[in-house]
């Protein structure tokens, strides 16, 4: 097969490693990758959102399958415009893709469901948000209604910063993301991610994961889009990953086909677990970024074979191999992310760190310029490992970490901590 990767972030690095394992792929293209992903597939400059475009190039280079990463490219209808053109691929339609481009959206269904969520309000202007906040009070959770890249939830411990985030959110900072906002109770507990296949009809769990959102040891200082992740999520158990399925997961797919926007892709199903139970916090409808790392470490080839069921509706005649094991990623970022940092800074020893079915770096902001390799992004490097437990995954990711040279760069040091 002659397979397309849309995307250029470490998921779809991660995307496109899994994918070569598989003897199924013969042709692999990324657009527009990166310096990682130029080693092991073809790289192509091409305009991801623009689906009209990707057809065409799809069509010229006799694509079979293609598989979307970020949302960006699901909100803007690709899938759509994919399958109207008769090409298979891995992703919702811009329809089912609200679920994460409207987190009104996603709070009306789980309301007509009842999936166990916080309780939320809606707002179009700043006065009557701002009115709300006082009357409820802090610790609240202000976001930005449409996509913000992973930028636009605010979680406001004082009703001074709950205020501050209401009049951020309506300066314009987010663009149109920004027009409306949702506020949402806080609620304690662990976070984890819980990642479904859905083909329509089937929901076919494909694993858990834990991140760190922080950007700082010890879960301190701001909000990332990520800065390590392991897998599995112990917190997740098979009891409560099966109420999250029966509770919120399979009535919210039921609804989405009742609405006539069935659902076909990855459910990243973010949720919260308190004294057992699960409360939906948001859904993504792409793997989570560093999540897909992990996650991809420990499916494999067995990747693809998912993901072309899915995009069948053959969902119900597969069952995923796990091997009984554990994966970490570790983020390498650019000094002073998620603030302003430098880019072109140059990164060696990554050809030192080993690379097999344990071991990875995956790209995931990089560029190589006259052989050299450079930092382009915020965050630079995910490098991954198994182990047979996730103590030793952990030794191994570390292990490779100290084989980077990158003065300009830095990594939390305590990826895991909490399931350790």
């Amino acid at each position: 097969m002659n397979i397309l990767v849309l995307g250029s972030g470490g998921r779809e690095h991660a995307l496109a490693w899994a994918i070569m394992q598989n003897p199924k792929c013969d042709r692999l293209i990324c657009a527009p990758g990166n310096a990682g992903m130029d080693a092991i597939a073809e790289c192509a400059a091409l305009d991801i959102n623009d689906g009209g475009a990707v057809v065409a190039f799809c069509v010229e280079t006799a694509i079979d399958f293609v598989v979307i990463g970020p949302e960006a490219p699901l909100a803007a209808g690709v899938a759509d415009r994919l399958r109207a053109a008769g090409i298979a691929c891995f992703g919702p339609s811009a329809a089912a893709a609200r679920l994460e481009a409207s987190k009104a959206f996603t709070k009306e269904i789980c309301a007509a469901v009842n999936a166990p969520t916080a309780g939320y309000a809606h707002f179009t202007d700043a006065q009557s948000a701002r009115a709300y906040v006082l009357e409820q009070g802090a610790p609240i959770v202000i976001k930005a209604d449409g996509l913000a890249a992973g930028k636009g939830v605010i979680v406001a411990m004082t009703e001074a910063e709950a205020l501050d985030a209401v009049a951020t959110m309506f300066s314009g900072e987010f663009g149109a993301a920004g027009a409306e906002v949702v506020i949402e109770e806080f609620m304690e507990g662990e976070e984890a991610s819980f990642f479904v296949l859905v083909d329509g009809e089937t929901c076919l769990p494909i694993g858990t994961a834990q991140d760190h959102k922080r950007v700082g040891d010890g879960d301190t200082g701001p909000n990332t889009g990520g800065m390590g992740a392991y897998s599995p999520a112990p917190v997740l158990s098979d009891a409560i990953a099966g109420a999250a399925l029966d509770q919120i997961v399979r009535p919210t797919m039921a609804e989405m086909v009742r609405r006539g926007m069935p659902y076909q892709g990855v459910l990243y199903v973010g949720l919260m677990i308190r004294d057992g139970q699960p409360r939906l916090v948001e859904y993504n409808v792409r793997f989570g970024d560093p999540e897909c790392q992990v996650l991809m470490m420990r499916l494999g080839a067995q990747a693809l074979d998912l993901m072309l069921a899915c995009a069948d509706g053959r969902l119900d005649q597969m069952r995923v191999n796990w091997a009984d094991d554990h994966a970490m990623t570790v983020v390498m970022a650019a000094q002073g992310y998620p603030g302003a940092y430098a880019r072109d800074t140059e990164i060696k020893g990554v050809e030192n760190c080993p690379e097999d079915s344990a071991h990875m770096v995956f790209h995931a902001g990089t560029v190589r310029v006259d052989g050299r390799l450079l930092a382009n992004g915020g965050r630079v490097l995910n490098v991954t490992a198994r182990g047979a437990t996730l103590a030793q995954a952990q030794a191994r990711a570390y292990a490779m970490v100290n084989q980077i040279d990158w003065p300009e760069g830095f990594c939390r040091r305590d990826i895991g901590w909490r399931a350790l």
